[in-house]
């Protein structure tokens, strides 16, 4: 007799080693990674606005550098290139690295958005250039570019399975290696896509409504 295409005690039985690898490694690393990505990010832009000519034209080519090559090459570089940190932690810092290249650029827009009149005003009340910045730029700038900020969020989520290349269990790994040891894979890929689904679905909604609400407002 043929074996069913399709087992739901395999599905279940997968189920918690799944949400064990999404929770201790595919969720930590998006979540630290965007921390990174946005505050890096935001550090670039205002290196690329602000600094001299030559800053700011090799901060420009290591950008473009890092947004031209895969993602999975700069994970297996540093991975190999730095021996003595473990593999999570690389995958963490490389993915802020690489977003951050992305969320740069949102911030980048979201700084030229800033109406002229707003560095005027600024320069007229003799507020420092620091002040500025802190006070008037950015808080602007970031009210626009927080939905472009989530969605690179989701895209970083979705690219952890790449995290497989330098040996780490994420969730799509985890699946694979049940399906190995019980000769059947259809149920541990499928689990793998819904969780992914369950949690990113919600979270593009939850973006796309924000959008919506900054720019009713705006």
């Amino acid at each position: 007799m043929d074996q069913p295409i399709w087992d739901w005690n395999m599905a279940w039985q997968v189920l918690p080693d799944l949400l064990l690898a999404f929770v201790k490694v595919t969720l930590v690393v998006t979540v630290l990674g965007t921390i990174i990505a946005a505050v890096l990010g935001l550090v670039i832009a205002i290196v690329r606005r602000s600094a001299p000519q030559p800053i700011s034209g090799i901060v420009g080519f290591i950008v473009n550098f890092i947004r031209m090559t895969p993602i999975v090459v700069q994970l297996m570089f540093a991975y190999f290139a730095f021996t003595s940190i473990d593999a999570m932690t690389i995958g963490i810092v490389i993915f802020g690295i690489h977003y951050s290249t992305y969320m740069s650029e949102v911030y980048r827009a979201g700084i030229e958005a800033v109406p002229v009149g707003q560095w005027e005003a600024s320069t007229a009340l003799s507020m420092s250039r620091t002040r500025t910045w802190v006070a008037v730029i950015i808080p602007q700038a970031l009210r626009a570019t927080i939905p472009a900020l989530g969605n690179y969020a989701i895209s970083m989520f979705k690219d952890t399975p790449f995290l497989v290349a330098i040996g780490v269990v994420e969730l799509v790994q985890a699946g694979l290696e049940f399906g190995g040891n019980h000769f059947t894979y259809i149920e541990a890929i499928t689990m793998c896509g819904v969780i992914f689904l369950i949690a990113s679905y919600p979270t593009s909604l939850l973006v796309g409504r924000l959008e919506k609400r900054l720019a009713f407002t705006h």
